[in-house]
């Protein structure tokens, strides 16, 4: 597709503005884009990630010099590249840099116990199935074997029940 403004370049940038409830579709080259302002659109909103987590974590770089370097064993940053890039190296650089790190993920999350997509407790343990439950399982599949006509299954699951249920096995 040819810029709309040139009609020469190719297109390399398309840009949808959206006013009252009105869209607008432009299409323009890389010349023709810089010439009208919109060569760097995002420089003005402030979305660079390592100044927005550096930014969490500048208020510590005071206390930093009196610590000293310790690095990560893993991935070998050390905090105050944590600080100014505002990224963490590796999942262990959580451990080894806990106790800095705890205010500043406080302060992102609003907590420190992440309660995302965990397993409860209750749901971990594999519950245990009482006799009656068994018994209606049991009925539910020689029923279903009964269905498909395969009587010998339905007589082995009738025996299980019985057993089951205290009665005699015959």
């Amino acid at each position: 597709m040819l810029c709309q403004n040139c009609g020469k370049n190719e297109a390399t940038t398309h840009i949808k503005q959206i006013i009252n409830g009105d869209m607008a579709e432009s299409h323009l080259c890389s010349e023709c884009a810089a010439h009208l302002g919109y060569s760097d659109m995002f420089s003005g909103f402030g979305l660079n990630l390592s100044e927005l987590f550096g930014g969490f974590l500048g208020d510590m770089t005071p206390s930093m010099a009196s610590i000293g370097t310790k690095r990560c064993a893993k991935c070998g940053t050390s905090f105050d590249e944590i600080v100014r890039d505002g990224r963490v190296g590796c999942a262990d650089c959580y451990r080894t840099f806990y106790d800095r790190l705890l205010p500043s993920i406080q302060r992102i999350h609003g907590k420190i116990k992440h309660n995302g997509k965990t397993v409860s407790a209750s749901a971990a343990e594999p519950k245990v199935e009482t006799k009656e439950e068994k018994i209606e399982k049991l009925k539910a599949a020689m029923n279903d074997a009964v269905a498909k006509q395969d009587f010998e299954n339905a007589a082995k699951i009738r025996d299980e029940i019985k057993e089951l249920e205290g009665g005699e096995n015959k």
